[in-house]
């Protein structure tokens, strides 16, 4: 099938090869840290050998509870919030038919995703959609009490007893929570849900290879075996006795590490294929949410070109040298099209003729990727066969490895966020929560 390729080439032009040589050192000792499971956030490191651990009793049990839900219901809505949706989502949109929610001939259920955001508008037009369709639920969430996912799940779960009956509703709703405590926990023993654990000792950003993410995606339709089975030998791949010039993920931890002590404090994920959109999400979190503290960290941003070379290009061929670019290229396109030759030539495209879009669209790479390190953004170019499940599972885990070895080079703890708590402190605050008593009185005195 073959593997992932990571190519430095357009770095050394701006960070010299030696700069990223000398980190070697610091990624071996990273790596050390990870696997000894003696650095901080070892709490949560269960992701670090998941992928091998995934027995044939649990893939079982996720395919039949997704058999189960195929055959009731033509839409799913995945409630969660962060890395309690963005895995899936990326993985399922990086496989789908981009156009399959317009076909009537679909095999497999709409996925739609709500609890990631409180706008009014989203939830009532979403629910005015769901009235008169058969739809269920998969709820993610270990507490039961994020807001964003709650509230959602709330008006979803009223609506789904309403239109299809309370015993139906019991086979339409699956909760993906904690194993023995929380709301949500408490909820679904009391209703009867079937319910999948998300382990203790895996933080929501690295949870896609946990039921967080196979549910939804083999409920879409999705092979999570082969999704697993990639990640599975890219753990083998990075694991601690492969040396550092074989270890992808090092080389990529040291790279990024280099260019940010060279001052190039924001990296831009770009993608050339549009199915990798919500790729690039799930990446913008999981590098955001584990390195961006204690005053320290690379800022993650993503950009599909070349939809945005038209509206970003000129800021990163000219604008302030503080950035640089990791590109994510898919070999092999799943379809094929060729460009028609047209009598009139018109639009001067005749010498395009005969050629599939998929050439044009590796030669704008191509030239961005020079053009851009030509105006001294240096580029890291990781490389995908295709978009499949065994392909997107590798370069899932391959991104997660080198962000540990990369949080602990960088000197923080990559797995958890407290800086994540203080929006909601705030917000609970101002709705008048209560327990949040002492802080509605303090925040209200500040916006006097």
């Amino acid at each position: 099938m073959g593997n992932i390729k990571l190519d430095l080439s357009r770095v050394y032009g701006v960070v010299d090869k030696s700069k990223v040589e000398a980190l070697k050192g610091e990624a071996e000792a990273a790596i050390k840290t990870l696997h000894a499971g003696n650095g901080a956030g070892n709490d949560f490191l269960g992701w670090l050998n998941l992928p091998s651990s995934i027995t044939d009793a649990q893939f079982a049990e996720i395919e039949a509870a997704a058999k189960d839900m195929r055959s009731r219901v033509d839409y799913v809505v995945v409630a969660g919030i962060g890395g309690s949706y963005l895995g899936a989502r990326a993985v399922i949109e990086g496989l789908s038919d981009t156009f399959d929610y317009l076909r009537k001939d679909r095999k497999n259920p709409i996925i739609i995703y709500a609890g990631h955001n409180i706008g009014e508008d989203y939830l009532a037009e979403l629910l005015d959609l769901l009235k008169d369709k058969k739809f269920g639920v998969v709820v993610i969430s270990k507490s039961g009490t994020t807001t964003e996912t709650a509230i959602a799940f709330r008006l979803l779960k009223e609506l789904v007893e309403k239109t299809a009956g309370k015993e139906e509703a019991k086979h339409r709703i699956i909760a993906v929570t904690d194993k023995a405590k929380g709301a949500l926990k408490t909820l679904a023993t009391n209703e009867g849900y079937k319910t999948f654990v998300i382990p203790d000792n895996v933080g929501g950003r690295f949870s896609v290879l946990t039921p967080v993410g196979l549910v939804p995606i083999a409920i879409a339709g999705y092979d999570i075996r082969a999704l697993v089975k990639g990640a599975a030998d890219m753990e083998k791949e990075t694991a601690l006795d492969v040396p550092f010039e074989k270890n992808l993920s090092m080389q990529y931890a040291a790279t990024r590490n280099a260019l940010y002590r060279n001052g190039k404090a924001i990296e831009i994920l770009v993608n050339y294929q549009p199915k990798l959109h919500y790729f690039t999400e799930w990446w913008k979190q999981l590098y955001g949410e584990s390195e961006g503290k204690d005053g320290k960290g690379i800022f993650p941003a993503g950009v599909d070109f070349s939809t945005d070379l038209h509206s970003m290009g000129q800021w990163i061929q000219e604008g302030e040298r503080i950035i640089s670019e990791t590109v994510v290229s898919v070999e092999n396109p799943a379809k094929k099209q060729v460009i028609p030759s047209d009598a009139d030539n018109l639009d001067a495209l005749n010498f395009l003729a005969g050629k599939r879009v998929d050439q044009v669209n590796k030669m704008a790479e191509l030239g961005t990727l020079i053009a851009h390190t030509d105006g001294g953004v240096p580029n890291i170019h990781v490389s995908v066969p295709q978009l499949d499940e065994y392909n997107l599972g590798q370069l899932i885990y391959f991104f997660e490895k080198a962000c540990g070895i990369s949080g602990y080079m960088l000197g923080v703890n990559p797995f958890n966020q407290p800086g994540v708590e203080a929006y909601k402190k705030n917000m609970f605050a101002l709705l008048e929560k209560p327990g949040y008593e002492e802080a509605t009185k303090a925040i209200k005195e500040r916006l006097k």
